[in-house]
């Protein structure tokens, strides 16, 4: 059986797409699975650096916003998108695939426009709460589409098969308690808060964030870890100097990247983030409280719509960018302090968020698609 499968741009469409890919390939004898993206994408070198092989195409998306800069971009766009499709074919004739997956962006919407085309079956996966472009024009020309929760069923209309299977992980986050994962990290057992901006790090909620140290400082007996990105390396240091906060505090883990995350939120009992499918699939996975501040600059801000699934459950609290700063972190924090059974509660409320084998649920799927017997 041969599989293509398109992902590309962000790690909230390559992530489950290595991840299904894994699944494919664990369960089915002599799959082989090509994955196609731009070569200048993050794919490229997520892909490799997974093991799978990799076609680049060139591709670029639509800018949204009308200014002389994105007007060009977007003609580029237009000549990779003219381009891409003959490259495409060439693929899929040398290929030939049985199956094109697809888990939303731009990459998504050029490779499956043409297997529909060309009368291949495709699948597609949507991780966020509200679909992206490229998923809402072919849901209705895909075999499938699988979604992360039932918010995203709502605005696909007309989809041949629609189907909640959860967002598949990598791998499975191995639960620890929290005094074991604290004992993991050396931190004292007491109330604990993880924030991180993402591996580029985020200006906003590192800002506030050293805010929110300093008052944790005063008051003690909390701990906090913090990723603060490499673009934040220097300016956070130094913020961090300047206003008097002990990097050394035996209840504070200050980083440039947290390369062992689940334990970090397996020791946490609060968790500021920005809301990317991936990371609040993993927020349910661990079942942990979260602050949730949506990147403003998403596509559809997307990322508001993924934070709000967990609000409406009350298994998180949405701060909008322009409203976050270190005033209202520290709020935040010390309600939780003195109210810990509201910590608990959203932390139990998220864990029944979880979509529990998000990929043996979609291997179902792509079998009975593909009239598989495994």
């Amino acid at each position: 059986m041969n599989v293509i499968v398109a992902a590309g741009g962000t790690g909230g469409h390559i992530n489950p797409a290595l991840a299904i890919a894994d699944r494919l390939k664990s369960a089915i004898d002599g799959v082989n699975i090509l994955f196609i993206g731009s070569p200048d994408g993050l794919e490229a070198r997520l892909v490799k650096r997974a093991g799978y092989d990799f076609s680049p195409v060139k591709m670029a998306g639509i800018q949204r916003r009308l200014n002389l800069k994105s007007i060009k971009r977007n003609i580029k766009a237009a000549y990779y998108y003219v381009n891409a499709g003959r490259q495409i074919r060439k693929i899929f004739d040398e290929f030939r695939p049985d199956l094109v997956i697809g888990t939303g962006g731009y990459v998504t919407g050029t490779v499956l426009k043409c297997a529909v085309k060309a009368g291949i079956k495709t699948a597609i996966h949507e991780s966020n709460s509200l679909p992206g472009v490229s998923v809402k024009v072919l849901c209705d020309k895909a075999d499938i589409v699988m979604v992360g929760s039932e918010d995203a069923v709502k605005h696909l209309k007309n989809c041949k098969k629609c189907v909640v299977t959860g967002n598949p992980l990598r791998s499975e986050i191995k639960l620890m308690s929290r005094q074991e994962a604290r004992a993991e990290l050396g931190l004292p057992d007491c109330m604990t808060v993880l924030s991180v901006g993402g591996s580029q790090g985020a200006v906003h909620i590192n800002d506030a964030v050293i805010q929110l140290l300093q008052w944790e400082q005063k008051k003690g007996g909390i701990n906090h870890i913090h990723g603060y990105g490499k673009h934040g390396h220097d300016s956070f240091v130094k913020a961090m100097e300047e206003s008097g906060v002990n990097a050394d505090d035996p209840h504070f883990r200050i980083r440039e990247y947290i390369d062992n995350m689940y334990v970090c939120m397996c020791a946490a009992d609060l968790i500021i983030t920005r809301a990317g499918a991936m990371t609040l699939t993993e927020l349910t996975a661990v079942g942990r409280a979260s602050l949730l501040v949506p990147y403003p600059y998403a596509a559809e801000n997307h990322q508001y719509y993924n934070a709000l699934t967990l609000q409406k459950a009350n298994a998180g609290r949405i701060i909008k960018d322009d409203e976050l700063s270190g005033q209202r972190l520290i709020d935040e924090v010390n309600e939780f302090c003195h109210n810990p059974s509201l910590l608990e509660l959203m932390g139990e409320n998220a864990a029944r968020l979880a979509q529990k084998n998000a990929a043996d649920k979609i291997l179902k799927e792509l079998i009975e698609l593909c009239g598989l017997s495994v």
